[in-house]
């Protein structure tokens, strides 16, 4: 019998894992074909759900330990942040929310059957702060904490965990002004946007990941990893980098090498792919 994920997530000790971020209510839709300038298009198949990296790091965490994970995030004060403090609840994570009074952050996903996707975000991304009066002193107690949107003295707050992992979506003024260690600084080498220049952060992260989707990716140090076969045909890639994030993030809090953390973290993208949404 093939291996899966819960084969290779049943070794990991008990873990008490947080998540500090961001999310957004993204409408997921499978399209005949991605937009261009005057067609009209149809959607096969369509699903609604909180998501963005924050919440998609802390519902895997959740599934990889069994227990309900505490999630610091910003929402605004309307109807979709009542839906997604529900929905995030049903999924075993408990959001622990700073409320604006602006709207929440929406999206839109479209896939169509090849697998070509376009996402388009609607509103500004809300996060959690330093300043918001969340019960930071959790944090303290976590044996592993991943960081996906906060300022400096919030990243601050988080170090206070014993294994602290983050994205450079964070920015990298955030990175450098918090000048707190990374443990594992996990990122996509495909997207600009989440590349730092060498050298920019003081003190360096302990480890640093560059995934590169279905070519497995780079350990610095430590090396090239690989990929994991899906186990079942592969419909979509949204959450995939967020869901290995967690694996990792999961795999080196319960002590265990980056090599095979980071095969953990393949193992959770690889079923994501499988699955229409996040989750």
């Amino acid at each position: 019998m093939a291996a899966n994920l819960a084969d290779h997530a049943q070794n990991l000790p008990p873990l008490n894992l947080a998540v500090v971020g961001h999310q957004e209510w993204v409408t997921f839709l499978q399209v005949d074909a991605l937009p261009r300038p005057g067609r009209v298009g149809r959607a096969h198949r369509s699903l609604e759900e909180p998501a963005g990296a924050g919440a998609v790091v802390a519902v895997q965490l959740a599934r990889l330990t069994g227990r309900r994970v505490p999630f610091f995030t910003a929402l605004g004060r309307d109807a979709i942040g009542e839906r997604s403090i529900e929905r995030l609840r049903e999924l075993s994570v408990d959001p622990l929310v700073a409320w604006r009074d602006a709207p929440s952050r929406r999206g839109i996903s479209l896939v169509e059957r090849g697998g070509d996707r376009a996402i388009t975000v609607i509103g500004e991304r809300h996060s959690p702060l330093a300043a918001d009066d969340l019960p930071w002193e959790l944090l303290s107690r976590c044996d592993g904490v991943f960081v996906s949107a906060t300022d400096a003295a919030g990243l601050q707050l988080a170090r206070r965990c014993s294994l602290l992992t983050a994205t450079p979506r964070l920015s990298i003024r955030v990175l450098q002004e918090a000048g707190v260690g990374i443990d594992a600084l996990i990122g996509s080498a495909l997207d600009p946007s989440e590349q730092l220049p060498e050298n920019a952060l003081k003190p360096a992260p302990q480890l640093t990941i560059a995934t590169e989707g279905d070519q497995g990716g780079e350990l610095k140090p430590g090396g090239r990893y690989e990929s994991c076969t899906p186990p079942n045909d592969p419909i979509e890639s949204y959450g995939c980098g967020d869901s290995f994030a967690a694996g990792v993030t999961a795999g080196l809090a319960a002590g265990w090498t980056p090599a095979k953390a980071a095969r953990l973290g393949a193992w959770c993208g690889a079923e994501c792919v499988t699955r229409f949404g996040p989750y």
